[in-house]
Parts: C-alpha cells; sequence; structure tokens
C-alpha cells in the first residue's frame, strides 16, 4: 500500500481537498464561491466565511472519492501562502487540527511552488509526461507571473516576476473595463475567437532582463478605450470581439517574447549552442488560456524546445497540486510544527 497524502487549498476563494497515493490522484474535489460574481472580484471576508462552510464537506468529499478511511492516511498538506490570510488560516486550522486528532505528519507547501509541480500528478486514466530537471516554468495566474528555473522538487530559483500587475490581473481589469463579467480572463478568451488580434495596437511595455510590467499596458488599454468612447458611445459594442482579441495577443506577446530571453540566457549559462532540447513548461490560471498553449505548441516546431502544458484541471487553484508538493516533502520528512501559521505573502 503507497503513502495516502491529502492536499487542502484555500489561498483564494476556492476551497478544494484532493488524496493522491504517490503521485498519483484519486481524487480532487473543488467548490467555487459564485458570490463573487456580484462584486467583479474576490472579497476577502466573504471568502474566508465561504472557506469555512465549505472545508468540512470538502475534505470529506474527497476521501469518500478516493475510497480510502481517514485513518489510512500518511500526512496532511495544507498551503501555507502566499494568498489571502484569511482564506489561509481556514485551510491551516483545518489541516492542524485534523493532523493532530489524527497523529499524523503536517506539511505546509508554497502555492506558487505547488503551481510548478503539478506537472508530477498522474492521472489513473492516463500517464502524464513529466519535464525533467532543470527546466523553466512560466508560471502566470491572477495574483502572479514569474519565470522560475526549476533544479529540483524544491530548489527553484525566480529568474524574472512581475514590478506590479500579474498577466491574469491584466485579463480581469480589462474586461472589467470592457463591462465583461468577473472572472474575465476566460470571458476575453471566449469572445476573441471571432476577433482580429491585429486590429488594435496596445503599448509593450519595455521592462530589462526577464521581470514583467503589465500596467502600462493595462493604462494604454484604459486610456484608449476612453477617447474611443468619446467619438462613439457604443464603441465597446461594436469592437468587443476585436478588442478582446487585442488585449489577449499583447499579454501573449510579452509573455512568450520574455520566455524566449529565458531560454537564451539559460543556454548562455549553460555554454551550449541554439536554443533546442530544452524543457519548458506553463503553470498557473492563465496557463489553461487557448492562445497562450497554441504559442508553446508551436515553439516545438520554430524553437525545438519541449514543452510541458499541465491538464486543465490543474492550472487553476486545486488540492492535487498541493499533495503532490506535499508527497515529494514527505520523502523527505520535511513536516511542519502545530505552531505554523500563513503568511500572505
Amino acid at each position: 500500500m503507497g503513502d495516502f497524502i491529502l492536499g487542502i487549498e484555500s489561498t483564494c476563494d476556492d476551497t478544494s481537498a484532493a488524496v493522491l497515493e504517490g503521485t498519483r490522484e484519486l481524487s480532487n474535489v473543488i467548490a467555487n464561491q459564485e458570490v463573487h460574481r456580484n462584486y467583479g472580484g474576490v472579497v476577502p471576508e466573504l471568502a474566508s466565511r465561504a472557506h469555512q462552510q465549505q472545508i468540512v464537506p470538502v475534505v470529506e468529499t474527497a476521501i469518500r472519492q478516493a475510497n480510502i478511511r481517514k485513518n489510512q492516511l500518511s500526512a496532511i498538506a495544507f498551503a501555507r501562502g502566499p494568498g489571502l490570510l484569511g482564506s489561509l488560516l481556514v485551510g491551516c486550522s483545518f489541516a492542524k487540527g485534523m493532523a493532530l486528532g489524527l497523529s499524523i505528519p503536517l506539511i505546509e507547501v508554497n502555492h506558487m511552488q505547488s503551481h510548478i509541480l503539478a506537472h508530477f500528478i498522474q492521472q489513473s486514466r492516463r500517464e502524464v509526461p513529466v519535464p525533467s530537471f532543470p527546466f523553466l516554468c512560466l508560471t502566470v495566474s491572477g495574483g502572479h507571473t514569474q519565470l522560475v528555473l526549476a533544479r529540483d522538487y524544491f530548489d527553484m530559483e525566480i529568474l524574472g516576476q512581475t514590478f506590479d500587475d500579474a498577466a491574469g490581473e491584466t485579463f480581469d481589469k480589462t474586461a472589467k473595463i470592457l463591462g465583461l463579467p468577473y472572472p474575465g480572463g476566460p470571458e476575453i478568451e471566449r469572445l476573441a475567437q471571432t476577433g482580429d488580434p491585429a486590429r488594435f495596437s496596445f503599448a509593450r511595455p519595455v521592462i530589462p532582463r526577464l521581470d514583467f510590467s503589465f500596467s502600462g499596458l493595462k493604462t494604454s488599454i484604459l486610456y484608449f478605450i476612453r477617447d474611443e468612447l468619446k467619438k462613439d458611445p457604443a464603441f465597446i459594442e461594436k469592437n468587443k470581439a476585436d478588442l478582446c482579441a487585442s488585449v489577449q495577443k499583447a499579454i501573449v506577446d510579452i509573455l512568450m517574447g520574455k520566455l524566449r530571453l529565458a531560454v537564451v540566457q539559460r543556454h548562455k549559462s549553460t555554454g551550449t549552442q541554439g536554443n533546442r532540447g530544452i524543457d519548458v513548461a506553463i503553470a498557473g490560471g492563465v496557463s489553461a488560456n487557448s492562445v497562450l498553449r497554441k504559442a508553446l505548441m508551436e515553439s516545438r516546431v520554430t524553437e525545438g524546445w519541449n514543452i510541458f502544458i499541465p491538464p486543465l484541471e490543474y492550472t487553476t487553484d486545486n488540492a492535487a497540486m498541493i499533495a503532490v508538493a506535499g508527497y515529494f516533502k514527505f520523502r523527505k520528512g520535511e513536516f511542519a510544527k502545530q505552531s505554523v501559521t500563513p503568511y500572505a505573502r
């Protein structure tokens, strides 16, 4: 019998619990919080309250779907941060209490590392190829945009990150400007399918090295739409699909440009010639974007990269990625004390 790890994820507005046997997923349950749609974004206090209501039934469902008993669990892993502090406190407190009650190890996990380690989750229905260390990972979500060099499961170096807004945040704020419902990223992607990505041009911030900045792009979008609405109050409605496609192209272009630069610098640092044969992965909520996925898949041919894209269910916040990170820590015997507290940043 293998090691059964229960993972708990509560960093933002999704309450999730998963059970893995080693790296193989047995269950992955996610409860969304629809209340935030009414406010156009996540309200921290409401998120915390919803986690308190959902965490017990979500954990019970995950254990039941895994077809095990709770006393068969080997350890409990939870997302310690970064995230919303009130939400994290719910997951942390529950994990501590359950681990103490079952007399099993408690494992704290970094949420951003877990997004990257989601590539190592194996599914019962099919074998998933995994990247080889070291590999580059572009991690893009609503709160983070990072380029990471993963040398080992927990030996990761941030090569570049955003100075201000994250890519996912830019999608959501643009959607708000356009009057689209929350969450904005999927809605922009849906409308962009029938739009012309070359119709409108927006500013591409010039940021040194491998860092990102999306505030200039967001401001460019805001001012452009403001000026066009003065000329024609129906401008957004007449051009919504083209606007979404153009914004999406701008964000993907920025991400892919930095990723190409990271690959070049990686080869220079290792003394190898050319850019071919390197393992490149993406992670985080924005990695579900079809245009970004297509650009990466095309790079297999144009750049010669080995591309690793996680299944859609592992792109957004989920507990399976927490559990797999917990499993790798369990193997090393890296356990948390009952005095552990969450961190927002």
